[in-house]
C-alpha cells in the first residue's frame, strides 16, 4: 500500500515536494514510479527510481526540473518539483515496480489513491 502526500495549489514558478509512503512490503526491494494523469488525458510517467536510488528517469517534459529521491528507512520516495508551470497540473501517483528498476516501461502495480496539484498561471 502507498499513500501520498504534499499536493497542492501554487503559482506558475513556484516548488512543491510530494511524498509517496508505502508499507506492507519490502521497500528496498522495488523501484518507485511517479505518474501523474491530467483532466481528459491518459495516465503519463513522471519520473521513477531504482531500489537503492543510484538510477533515475525522467520524461522529457520534466528533465531538469523535477527530481525523484528515495529514503529506504523511511520507506518513503519524493518528487521534489520545481519551476512548476500551468501544463503540470494533474493528479500524481506513486506505484511500485516489482522488478526494482523503476524504469518508465515496468510493470507498476500497488497505486495509491493520488494528490492533486494544481498550477496557476
Amino acid at each position: 500500500q502507498v499513500v501520498e502526500s504534499g499536493g497542492g495549489l501554487v503559482q506558475a514558478g513556484d516548488s512543491l515536494r510530494l511524498s509517496c509512503a508505502a508499507s506492507g512490503r519490502t521497500f528496498g526491494d522495488y523501484g518507485m514510479g511517479w505518474f501523474r494523469q491530467a483532466p481528459g488525458k491518459d495516465r503519463e510517467f513522471v519520473a521513477g527510481i531504482n531500489w537503492s536510488g543510484g538510477r533515475t528517469y525522467y520524461a522529457d517534459s520534466v528533465k531538469g526540473r523535477f527530481s525523484i529521491s528515495r529514503d529506504n528507512a523511511k520507506n518513503t520516495v519524493y518528487l521534489q518539483m520545481n519551476s512548476l508551470k500551468p501544463e503540470d497540473t494533474a493528479v500524481y501517483s506513486c506505484a511500485a515496480d516489482r522488478t526494482a528498476w523503476g524504469t518508465p516501461q515496468a510493470p507498476y502495480d500497488d497505486w495509491g489513491q493520488g494528490t492533486q496539484v494544481t498550477v496557476s498561471s
